[in-house]
C-alpha cells in the first residue's frame, strides 16, 4: 500500500485528506484517553513532525497496544485472491480501504458512543436531584416567608390595638380631670366674682352714703341716681359673637382662610360648626394646600357632601389614587377643575370625570400623563369648555389635535396653553386652527421646536387671538409678527429670542394699535429704533425690554416723545447699561402714570437722577439694584412718600444711614430687597421695626453683620411679614426660627441658605409653618465675599464676590408686578 500510494498521486492526495483523521480516531478508539483533547492535541503534533510521508493508520496506537498482524506484500495479495494485474486497479484499491476503515470506524465509535451516552445519563441524574433538593428548599422558604409576614402583621395589629387601647383610657382619664377642673374653675370664678360684686356694692354703698350727707348739705340729690345707674354696669363684660352677624358677612371672614383653617374652625364648638357649613363657603375647595395633611377618604367624603355646592376644585401637585379622582364626577355642577403635576391622572380618570361633569369651562391638565384618548373626550363631553391647558404634556400626538374637531368640537375655546409640549408639528398647529378658531390667548412656552411655519399655520383660521406668549422659542423671526398682521394684539411677550429685529417692530407699529402689553426681555436686536416704533402707540401701559443692552438714551427719549408715554404703567429696562440721568430726567417730565420702573444694573445712573425719580409722583415701587447709588442717593429718595416697593441688591456703597434716613420717611413700605449689601447691620432692622410695620417682603441675603437681636425686635414689630430671605446671614441661629413663630404668624415663604448656625432640627420643625422654605447649611460660596463666621476674604476673592452677586442680580430681570400682569 505504501508503494502504492507513492506511486499514484490521486492516492497521496486521499491519504492526506482522509488518513490523518481515520489514524487519530483509530488512536482514540484504542487507547481511550482519560482527555481525549489533549490527546488529540499531542498525536497531531507527532504527525507533524513526523511528516505526511511518513503517516501510519496505528500510528496513534501506542506499541503495547498494537495488534500483532504480519504485512501482506501486493504479490501475496494476488495470489491470495487470484487478481492479475489488469483486474487490481488503485480504484479497487481506494474502494477496499474505504470498506475496510468504514467498517471498523463504525464498529469502534458506536461502542464509544455508548460509554459517552451513559456517563452524560449518570451526570443528568445528578442535576435532577440537585435541582429537586433546591425546588424543595425554595418552597420552603417561600412558606416560611409567607407566614413569617403573617405573623409580623398579626404582631403590629396587636401592637396598634393596644395603643389605642391606651390612647382611649388616657382620653377618659383627660375627660374625667378636665371636667372636674372646669368646674372647680367655674365654682372658684363664681365665688370671685360674688365676692368682688360684694365689695364693690359695699364700696359703692359706703361712697354714696358719703354723697348723699355731702348733697344734703349742698342741696344736691340727683347724684345718688346716677350712681345707682353705674352700679349695673360693674361686673359685665360685653360678648362678641360673630354667628350672630349677617351670613354675607360670615362669607367674607372665611373665604380669607384657607381649606386646613376652616375645618380647624368648624371644631370650635356648634356654632362655628354651623359657620363652616354654608353652602357657599364651598363652592371653591383648594386641596393642593393640604395635599400633605388630608388623606383621600376625607378628600372623598367632602365631595360626597358638598358635591351639589362645587364649583371649582384644585387638586393640583395632589398624590391621590384614580377611586379619589374619580368621586369629583359627582360634582356636577363643577366649572373649574385644576388636576395640574398630579401623577397619578390617567385617561380613565378623565373619562370619569367628562362624563359626570359635562359643564367644565376651565380645565388645567399640565404635567400630567395623558394621551390621545384623553384628546378624544374633551370634544365630545366638554361642549363649553373656554380655557384649556395642556402645557407639558408629551405623550398626545398630532392626532389627539384632530380629535378636537371631533362631535360639536371645542369652538368654544378662548384660552390654550401648549407650553412644553415640544412633540407638536406643523399639522398639530394647522389641526388647533381648523377646530379652534376662536381662540383670544395663547400661550407657547419653553418650546424650542416652534417655527414660524407653526405660527402660520395657526394664524391662517384663528384670526382673532389677542394675547401671544412666547419665551423659549429662538427660531421666531420676523416672519412670525408678519403673519399675526392678521389679528387684533393686545398682548405680546417674547424673551431670549435673537432673530426678532427691528423690522417686527415696524409691524406693530402699523397693525397694532391698540396694543397694551410688550414684553420683549433679552432679545439683543432690538436697538434705539425699535422704541421710535413704539412711540405711536397710545394705549401701551406695560412696557418690558430688560436686558435690551442695545437700547440707549437716544431710543427712550423718542419713545417718550410720543403718546405712549402718556399712559405707561410699568417700565423695566433693567441691565440697559447704556441708560443714564438724562433717560431719568425724560421720564419724570413725560410719565405722569408710571407706577413700577426698574433701572436694574444701570451703572451710569447718579444721585441726580435721583432727584428726578422723586417728581415721579404715582411711582410706587422702584428697582435700582446694582447701581452705583450712595446714601446721598436714599437721602433724596426718602423725599418720594408713596413709594412701597424698593430694591437696591448689590448696591455696595450703601450703609445703615442711607438705609434709616429711607425708612423714616417710607411709612408706607411694604417690600424692601437690600441683599448682597454687605455693609448693612441690624441698625437696618431696628428702622424698618420702628417705622414699617406695613412690610410684608424682606431680603436680607447676603448680609453677614445682621444678629438674633435685631431679628426678635423685626418679629416682634413686623406682623404682616410673608416673605423672608436671610440666605448667607451666618450670625443668625435657631432662636430666630422661634421669634418667627411667634411674632410672624402670616410668614409663607422663607429662604435659608448657607446658614451656618441654624440647625437641621430646627429648620425641619420650621417647614411645618410656611408653604415654601429653603435651607442648607453649607458655607457661603467665595462670592460672597466672606466666610462662615461673617469675616471678609482677601481682595481676590472680594472681587469675585462683586461679580458673582451682579451675576446674581442680572437675572432678576422681572419684577412681580409684571408677573402678575402677565
Amino acid at each position: 500500500m505504501a508503494s502504492l500510494r507513492n506511486a499514484n498521486p490521486r492516492l497521496k492526495k486521499y491519504f492526506k485528506e482522509n488518513y490523518i483523521p481515520q489514524a487519530l480516531l483509530c488512536g482514540i478508539l484504542v487507547t481511550c484517553p482519560e482527555d481525549p483533547l489533549r490527546f488529540l492535541e499531542g498525536m497531531i503534533m507527532v504527525i507533524i513532525k513526523s511528516g505526511l510521508q511518513n503517516l501510519l493508520w496505528d500510528m496513534c496506537i501506542a506499541p503495547s497496544m498494537k495488534p500483532n498482524i504480519r504485512r501482506l506484500s501486493e504479490t501475496y495479495l494476488e495470489q491470495l485472491f487470484e487478481l492479475d494485474d489488469q483486474l487490481m486497479t488503485p480504484e479497487l484499491m481506494i474502494k477496499a480501504c474505504s470498506f475496510y476503515t468504514g467498517h471498523l470506524v463504525k464498529t469502534h465509535f458506536g461502542t464509544w458512543r455508548d460509554i459517552t451516552h451513559a456517563n452524560q445519563n449518570v451526570v443528568l441524574a445528578d442535576k435532577m436531584n440537585r435541582a429537586v433538593t433546591r425546588y424543595n428548599f425554595r418552597l420552603q422558604k417561600s412558606v416560611f416567608h409567607h407566614w413569617h409576614s403573617y405573623i409580623e402583621d398579626q404582631k403590629e395589629k396587636l401592637k396598634n390595638m393596644v395603643l389605642r387601647i391606651q390612647r382611649i383610657i388616657y382620653c377618659h382619664k383627660l375627660t374625667i380631670i378636665l371636667t372636674k377642673w372646669r368646674n372647680r374653675a367655674r365654682y372658684k370664678n363664681k365665688k370671685k366674682e360674688d365676692e368682688l360684686i360684694s365689695k364693690h356694692e359695699l364700696q359703692l354703698k359706703k361712697w354714696r352714703n358719703r354723697l348723699l350727707l355731702k348733697g344734703a348739705s349742698a342741696g344736691k340729690s340727683n347724684l345718688p341716681e346716677q350712681s345707682s345707674s353705674e352700679v349695673c354696669l360693674v361686673g359685665e363684660t360685653p360678648e362678641c359673637d360673630i354667628s350672630q352677624l349677617p351670613e354675607r358677612a360670615i362669607l367674607q371672614i372665611f373665604f380669607y382662610l384657607s381649606l386646613k383653617d376652616v375645618i380647624i374652625c368648624g371644631q370650635v364648638n356648634r356654632a362655628w360648626m354651623l359657620m363652616t357649613q354654608l353652602s357657599s363657603l364651598w363652592n371653591a375647595i383648594d386641596f393642593s394646600t393640604v395635599k400633605h395633611v388630608i388623606p383621600d377618604k376625607y378628600i372623598v367624603s367632602t365631595l360626597q357632601r358638598w358635591r351639589l355646592n362645587v364649583l371649582r376644585l384644585n387638586f393640583r401637585g395632589c398624590l391621590l389614587r384614580p377611586r379619589t379622582f374619580r368621586s369629583a364626577s359627582h360634582c356636577r355642577n363643577l366649572q373649574e377643575l385644576n388636576v395640574s403635576d398630579c401623577p397619578t391622572f390617567t385617561d380613565e380618570s378623565m373619562r370619569h370625570i367628562s362624563e359626570g361633569c359635562p359643564g367644565v369651562l376651565y380645565l388645567n391638565l399640565s404635567n400630567t400623563t395623558i394621551t390621545n384618548r384623553t384628546m378624544r373626550l374633551l370634544p365630545r363631553h366638554f361642549h363649553n369648555l373656554q380655557n384649556l391647558s395642556l402645557a407639558y404634556c408629551r405623550r398626545f400626538t398630532d392626532k389627539g389635535l384632530q380629535y378636537l374637531n371631533l362631535g360639536n368640537g371645542c369652538h368654544k375655546l378662548i384660552y390654550l396653553d401648549l407650553s412644553g409640549c415640544t412633540q407638536i408639528s406643523v399639522q398639530g398647529f394647522r389641526y388647533i386652527a381648523n377646530s379652534c378658531t376662536g381662540i383670544l390667548h395663547l400661550t407657547i412656552n419653553d418650546m424650542p421646536t416652534l417655527t414660524d411655519n407653526c405660527i402660520k399655520a395657526l394664524v391662517e383660521k384663528c384670526s382673532h387671538i389677542t394675547s401671544m406668549v412666547f419665551t423659549g422659542a429662538p427660531h421666531i423671526s420676523d416672519c412670525t409678527f408678519k403673519a399675526l398682521s392678521t389679528c387684533k394684539l393686545r398682548k405680546i411677550r417674547f424673551e431670549g429670542n435673537k432673530r426678532i429685529t427691528d423690522a417686527s417692530f415696524k409691524f406693530i407699529d402699523k397693525n397694532y394699535p391698540n396694543l397694551s402689553h410688550i414684553y420683549m426681555a433679552d432679545c439683543k436686536g432690538i436697538t434705539d429704533s425699535s422704541l421710535r416704533s413704539l412711540s405711536p402707540l397710545k394705549q401701551l401701559t406695560v412696557l418690558n425690554l430688560a436686558n435690551c443692552v442695545r437700547i440707549g438714551d437716544v431710543g427712550l427719549r423718542q419713545f417718550l416723545d410720543g403718546p405712549a408715554s402718556v399712559r405707561i404703567r410699568e417700565l423695566n429696562l433693567s441691565n440697559c447699561v447704556q441708560l443714564s440721568d438724562v433717560s431719568v430726567m425724560k421720564l419724570s417730565e413725560r410719565c405722569p402714570n408710571l407706577n413700577y420702573l426698574s433701572l436694574r444694573n444701570c451703572e451710569h445712573l447718579t444721585a441726580q437722577g435721583i432727584a428726578y425719580i422723586v417728581n415721579i409722583f404715582s411711582l410706587v415701587s422702584i428697582d435700582l439694584s446694582g447701581t452705583d447709588i450712595s446714601n446721598e442717593a436714599l437721602n433724596v429718595l426718602s423725599r418720594h412718600k408713596n413709594l412701597k416697593e424698593l430694591s437696591v441688591s448689590a448696591c455696595y456703597r450703601i450703609t445703615d444711614d442711607g438705609i434709616q434716613a429711607f425708612c423714616k420717611s417710607s411709612l408706607m413700605l411694604e417690600r424692601l430687597d437690600v441683599s448682597y449689601c454687605s455693609q448693612l447691620s441690624d441698625m437696618i432692622i431696628k428702622a424698618l421695626a420702628i417705622y414699617c410695620i406695613n412690610l410684608t417682603s424682606l431680603s436680607i441675603a447676603g448680609c453677614p453683620k445682621i444678629t438674633d437681636s435685631a431679628m426678635e425686635i423685626l418679629s416682634a414689630k413686623c406682623h404682616y411679614l410673608h416673605i423672608l430671605d436671610i440666605s448667607g446671614c451666618v450670625l443668625l441661629t435657631d432662636q430666630i426660627l422661634e421669634d418667627l413663630q411667634i411674632g410672624c404668624k402670616q410668614l409663607r415663604i422663607l429662604k435659608m441658605q448657607y446658614c451656618t448656625n441654624i440647625s437641621k432640627n430646627a429648620a425641619e420643625r420650621m417647614s411645618s409653618k410656611v408653604q415654601q422654605q429653603e435651607y442648607n447649611s453649607n458655607d457661603p460660596p467665595h462670592w460672597f465675599g466672606y466666610d462662615r463666621a461673617g469675616n471678609p476674604l482677601t481682595q481676590p476673592d472680594n472681587i469675585t464676590s462683586s461679580k458673582g452677586s451682579l451675576e446674581l442680580t442680572v437675572e432678576k430681570s422681572t419684577y412681580s408686578s409684571e408677573e402678575e400682569v402677565a
